[in-house]
């Protein structure tokens, strides 16, 4: 998965799959521009970066608004000359206070539609021109199990944008392969990071068990009972899956949806 002298550029890579997937794109010999909305998060995953060897930046950007996306891209471009590598894995998992909220509200729905599915479509529609001009890309857009299946958790507005994920996924494949421009879409299964931190409180909250477990064992418990390798993914096993598929084993990979999640979901 040798991906030397490509420039990444990922969304939402301050934190949790983000940082897993900048730091490991890093470790297969890209150099990545990290873009988050909380630029300090994005500037320590730079130094983390930085110990691979590997040339980055980190730039702050808000998905919702597409001045901050052009001024993204400019930057990218000032730094780099090109983006060869574009994921899109900025995203929300509702409004502020959702868990401790039994059903969502209609800011939830307002800002997970802003985020998680303008937001990739905004990112993506600003950076095909440039992978157009280039007649080269790799878009890999990060969905979730919840977009596979409805569920109850995490909730019904962020289930149905992951799906529309990957619908945009199979829609710009289309649209961008005659420009040689790759466009998958990774489906996460459970696992550990800031966002599993909110989405097990909540479980724990609604459910009653809150006294007696804190938030990580609510979530082992749910691994335990609902992976069958018993195992949740890492947020590096979601960046070995991205450098697959922005390398050259994966040329003839275009419009999928692939799973990464211990068997939690299986299409």
């Amino acid at each position: 998965m040798d991906i030397t002298g490509r420039i990444a550029l990922i969304t939402g890579s301050g934190q949790g799959i983000g940082r897993g997937i900048a730091t490991t794109l890093a470790k297969h010999g890209a150099s990545v521009a990290m873009a988050d909305l909380n630029l300090e998060n994005a500037i320590q995953v730079r130094s983390e970066v930085a110990q691979t060897g590997q040339d980055s930046i980190a730039i702050k950007v808000d998905v919702t608004n597409q001045t901050s996306i052009n001024r993204m891209l400019q930057n990218v471009v000032k730094k780099f000359g090109k983006i060869d590598i574009l994921v899109n894995n900025a995203g929300i998992i509702a409004a502020p206070g959702w868990e401790e909220r039994e059903d969502p509200t209609e800011k939830d729905w307002q800002m997970v539609y802003e985020v998680n599915i303008r937001g990739v479509s905004r990112v993506t529609e600003t950076v095909a021109p440039l992978m157009k001009t280039q007649r080269y890309g790799k878009i890999i857009n990060i969905s979730s199990g919840a977009g596979r299946r409805g569920s109850t958790h995490p909730n019904p507005s962020y289930n149905s944008s992951k799906a529309a994920v990957i619908s945009i996924t199979q829609s710009v494949a289309l649209e961008l392969a005659p420009f040689n421009i790759n466009v998958n879409a990774i489906c996460p299964g459970p696992l550990w990071t800031p966002m599993a931190d909110l989405i097990s409180y909540r479980r724990g909250n609604l459910q009653g068990l809150l006294e007696a477990m804190t938030p990580r064992e609510i979530f082992d418990k749910y691994v335990a009972e609902n992976v069958p390798l018993g195992r949740p993914p890492l947020p590096e096993d979601i960046g070995n899956m991205v450098a697959f598929l922005a390398s050259d084993y994966a040329k003839n990979i275009t419009g999928q949806t692939i799973n990464v999640n211990g068997g939690s979901v299986m299409n």
